[in-house]
């Protein structure tokens, strides 16, 4: 199939914009808690919809007292936490558009964000942010960015207390300024090259697409779930779910620090999560390490490949009756007690931001957390498709959601269309012609659609590799095989114009000590003692050799080096979302991939 298109299940009044579902929800007289907030006890306090409007409401008023205008722009650079979904929805009754950074952004990454669009004001979450961003104003003379409010201190209560004699009628007819077509946000694409790119998404984007989204997944997205944050809201993904928990009554609880993710989720028992596929790798890999440092590594393997069958046998309907009490034990063994870890009550998890791999998806469901891969980009307010607990195919990312349509170009490009896509790229014309094509948007992915309109991902344009050979080459297909094993945390599979593939991998540090504990070897090894020891060596040799059994011979990797240091977003050579920068990884270790195409070759 080369094109499939989904119609809307909910058409939008085109007055309407974002601020409008937090509206419904506060009239409702169930009065239902969008939020979840600790309090000083550690106790989670709920936050309903008329709490949490009355005080988006005084922080509105104080950026109009302030001098925000409509259109306006208005930064956030801060963590995950509550107070940045306050500012946001803020931000919007103001009649305003929020523009989120990255907490971890450098002053110059942030004087550009501030610059390119414009920014007259910036919300810090703490005083180093507030630093940052005026180092960044300072240095750059960005004489546009009047206000800087911290999240934290005093800052928000100057603002509420600026506001106080902004009248009710002021406040809802900016609030009302805005319709379907009016650009919401600007999201600066994290980039994996050259400077980012601001993305124009729309109240439509986020309206239409929350509204047909919680139409297509309203056994997970109701008033009765709940769900805990963890990934930036910087990145549209996270973004563009906590507009769509709005939407659908959902409880929401943040958690900035993902290293409290397990606490949290055992204090907060969620009913879904997000995440992106490295998480659900490093929760596998985890589990596996600590099942092996515990001496029962051998059953967790057998339950884990139980878990696999039985979720493949079902989705083919061949479940029989020995599988089926096979998964029954290992469900009193080991699924119970990985679900206990995530709270006890999550049932769902949606999955974005990357290949997640069929054998990971298969694991998850046969444990009995249904794991709803999709598909987008920052370009498509997150989703183009997913799946859905009633129209699911695990290894494929869904079919389109309502009111988005996907097509195949003859190169194999993914294009879109639909509700989802962006307005365009602010102030930039020319890229913006460059990336439609006849009203359709070049995702710049390669893919596949079957009979049913389910979207399979095969790789990245960009980054499909061409031997010297002529052989085209797809890097994921082999990275996510070996990137998949504990011992293993980041893979570049390299080999441009090249004589033959060849790969980059690095170490997991945290799962390195119980592997070199099994093995024999002093845990207290360094990562670049390990790198260079003939036993690590050996093992990512066997992970390569089984990855390579899935391609041809022109396509199998041929040579690696362990590099002694992992890709990280502090390093650059991760994106907040966890991607790899491939342009960047390959200038900084230039020498490494040289050393391994001139070095001799074993045979």
């Amino acid at each position: 199939m080369r094109e499939f298109s989904v119609p809307p299940l909910v058409n939008v009044a085109p007055e309407t914009n974002i601020t409008d579902l937090l509206i419904r929800e506060a009239a409702k007289a169930s009065n239902p808690p969008l939020f979840a907030k600790r309090d000083s006890s550690g106790v989670w306090q709920d936050i309903s919809a008329r709490d949490f409007l009355a005080d988006v409401n005084a922080l509105a008023k104080g950026l109009i007292a302030s001098g925000v205008g409509p259109g306006d722009r208005v930064a956030i650079m801060s963590r995950t936490r509550y107070e940045w979904s306050l500012v946001d929805f803020a931000i919007w009754c103001a009649g305003a558009v929020s523009v989120p950074i990255y907490e971890t952004s450098s002053p110059s990454q942030v004087a550009w964000n501030l610059g390119d669009s414009g920014a007259v004001a910036a919300f810090g979450e703490q005083a180093h942010h507030e630093s940052v961003i005026r180092q960044a104003v300072q240095t750059e003379d960005l004489g546009s960015v009047a206000n800087v409010w911290q999240l934290e201190g005093a800052g928000l209560d100057a603002l509420r207390a600026a506001g106080a004699n902004v009248s009710d009628e002021e406040l809802e007819g900016r609030r009302t300024l805005a319709g379907l077509t009016d650009v919401a946000t600007i999201i600066y694409t994290s980039g994996t090259t050259g400077r980012p790119k601001g993305c124009e998404l729309t109240h439509g984007n986020f309206v239409e697409l929350s509204e047909n989204a919680r139409a297509s997944l309203a056994e997970i997205i109701n008033e009765s779930a709940t769900t805990i944050m963890f990934l930036p809201l910087a990145h549209v993904f996270a973004r563009f779910i906590s507009v769509l928990a709005v939407a659908g009554g959902v409880k929401v609880a943040h958690t900035p620090d993902i290293k409290n993710l397990l606490g949290d989720l055992q204090s907060f028992q969620p009913s879904f999560i997000l995440a992106v596929p490295r998480v659900f790798e490093k929760v596998y890999n985890s589990a596996l390490t600590k099942a092996e440092d515990g001496g029962k590594g051998a059953i967790f393997h057998r339950a884990a490949e139980t878990a696999i069958a039985y979720s493949k046998a079902r989705q083919s309907g061949t479940l029989g009756i020995g599988l089926k009490v096979k998964h029954a034990v290992f469900d009193k063994l080991v699924y119970g007690k990985l679900r206990a870890a995530m709270g006890g009550h999550v049932s769902h998890a949606v999955s974005g931001g990357g290949p997640l791999g069929e054998r990971l998806g298969h694991f998850f469901q046969g444990i009995g957390l249904q794991i709803l891969e999709g598909y987008g980009l920052t370009e498509t307010t997150a989703p183009i498709s997913v799946n859905t607990p009633s129209m699911i195919r695990i290894g494929t990312v869904g079919a389109p959601l309502p009111g988005n349509s996907v097509k195949i170009a003859d190169d194999g490009e993914i294009l879109a269309k639909g509700v989802c896509v962006m307005r365009g790229y602010y102030k930039r014309e020319d890229l913006t012609a460059d990336t439609f094509v006849d009203g359709w948007f070049r995702t710049g992915d390669i893919g596949e659609l079957d009979s049913n309109g389910f979207l399979k991902i095969t790789g990245r344009k960009k980054e499909i590799i061409v031997t010297a050979g002529g052989k085209n080459v797809v890097p994921a297909l082999l990275e996510d095989q070996i990137r998949a094993d504990a011992l293993v945390s980041q893979v570049l599979v390299v080999g441009d114009n090249r004589p033959f593939i060849g790969a980059l991998v690095t170490l997991d540090d945290e799962a390195l000590p119980g592997w070199l504990e099994r093995h024999g070897l002093p845990p207290k090894t360094t990562l670049k003692e390990a790198s260079d020891h003939p036993a690590v060596k050996a093992a990512v040799q066997d992970l390569i050799n089984k990855a390579n059994q899935t391609v041809s011979q022109a396509e199998s990797i041929k040579s690696f080096r362990i590099v002694p240091a992992d890709f990280t977003e502090a390093s650059g050579h991760l994106t907040p979302s966890l991607k790899v920068k491939r342009a960047q990884v390959m200038k900084d270790f230039d020498a490494v991939i040289e050393e391994m195409y001139t070095a001799p070759r074993a045979s």
